[in-house]
Order: structure tokens, then C-alpha cells, then sequence
């Protein structure tokens, strides 16, 4: 606790602190983009198209890890990059470069649902999972994605790294078998976020460098 506590510390000097809330400012921006794209693809979206997977695999309820294992990995994540305090500037604006991105990609994307697709269900969490906009839009899976984009990020914690890149395998293979995504969605997934990785460590070089100087 008190290590955490010291890289707090070290993290919140003038300047460093000036970075942080500006991480805030453009997460808070990302989401606001992120959800009007998600409610305009959904309003504007027409057909569906085939897909090679999606045409031969069966069609699975797994609401289990697609809602609920998406809701704990989010919670889990955070707590994971607040224990990390070193971690935090470089993956608030890693993340923001992600959702602005997807947003984009969204909003340019109107495929309609593949027949059969499983939807939230009628708890709670469901609930949540809808109301945070996770349901919306199809290119690119954040599902397969974003915890592949965390594993490079706490590339360096062998332990972390592992558990994020079998939770990007799950939530990849989860995704396909309930229909909820399209098969290009999550196979480009890791492209998308290695790409946006490497886009991240050429803009926030400053930040990034954090990982190394807070002991």
C-alpha cells in the first residue's frame, strides 16, 4: 500500500497532474463520441450480410461472458490500473485513442444484425451492459480488443499479460458462437488495437515513459 501510495506521489507533480486531467477530459469526450455513434449505426442500419464463420457455427447463449465477464473485466481493469498508479496516464489516453477510433468506425459502418444474434437478456447487468453501450456497433469487436489492447499495455507484468490475452481468445470465440459480431470484427480486433497501441506510444511518449520512471 504505502509503494502505491509513493507512485501516486511521484505520478501527481504539476506537471504530470496537467497530463492526467487532460486524459480525463478526452476519455470523457471519447465516450460521449462513442455513444452517439453506437445510437446513430443503430438507427441507420440496413441489412445483414453472410459470413463464413457465422453461415456454419451454431448459435450459443453466452450472455454469461459476453454481459456479465465484460462488466467484471471493465471493474477488474480498473482496479488493476489503480494499484498500478504508473500505468494510468498512458492507458486513459490509450483507451480514448480506442473508443474515438471504434466510434468512427461505427458510425461508417451500418450492417444490420445477423439473424439469430443473441441479445442482452431481460437482469440487471443486462441492463447496465445496454445502458453503457456496450450492445452498439459491430466493426471493431472491443470484446476481443480492448483486453488485447491492455495485454500490450501491462505488457511487462508477465501475469497480466497472459490473463488478458486468454481473456481476448474467450470473449473472441464468445462473440462468434452467440452471432453478436461479425467474423472480420474479431479478427481485425487485434490489428485495430496493436495499431492503436503503437499510434498511442508516438503521442504520448511523455507518458508512457512514466512506466519506467515511477518505482
Amino acid at each position: 500500500m504505502n509503494k502505491i501510495i509513493v507512485q501516486y506521489k511521484q505520478l501527481f507533480t504539476k506537471p504530470r497532474r496537467r497530463s492526467f486531467y487532460t486524459a480525463l477530459l478526452i476519455l470523457a469526450l471519447s465516450l460521449v463520441f462513442q455513444y452517439y455513434a453506437g445510437t446513430y449505426s443503430s438507427h441507420v442500419a440496413t441489412r445483414y450480410v453472410g459470413d463464413l464463420l457465422l453461415d456454419h457455427l451454431p448459435i450459443l447463449n453466452l450472455n454469461l461472458i459476453i454481459v456479465e465477464g465484460a462488466l467484471w473485466t471493465i471493474l477488474i481493469s480498473a482496479l488493476v490500473i489503480l494499484s498500478k498508479p504508473k500505468y494510468l496516464i498512458f492507458t486513459l489516453k490509450t483507451l480514448s485513442i480506442f473508443l474515438a477510433l471504434r466510434a468512427v468506425f461505427v458510425a461508417v459502418t451500418h450492417l444490420g444484425i445477423y439473424p439469430g444474434q443473441i441479445v442482452p437478456g431481460p437482469g440487471p447487468l443486462d441492463h447496465l451492459y445496454v445502458a453503457l453501450g456496450l450492445e452498439t456497433g459491430y466493426f471493431f469487436s472491443a470484446h476481443t480488443g480492448l483486453p488485447f489492447l491492455m495485454a500490450l499495455i501491462l505488457w511487462r507484468e508477465k501475469l497480466w499479460r497472459f490473463i488478458y490475452l486468454l481473456a481476448s481468445a474467450i470473449f473472441g470465440i464468445s462473440v462468434l458462437l452467440a452471432h453478436v459480431h461479425y467474423s472480420i470484427d474479431v479478427l481485425a480486433a487485434p490489428f485495430m488495437s496493436y495499431s492503436i497501441f503503437k499510434l498511442s506510444e508516438y503521442l504520448f511518449k511523455e507518458d508512457q515513459a512514466i512506466i519506467s520512471e515511477v518505482k
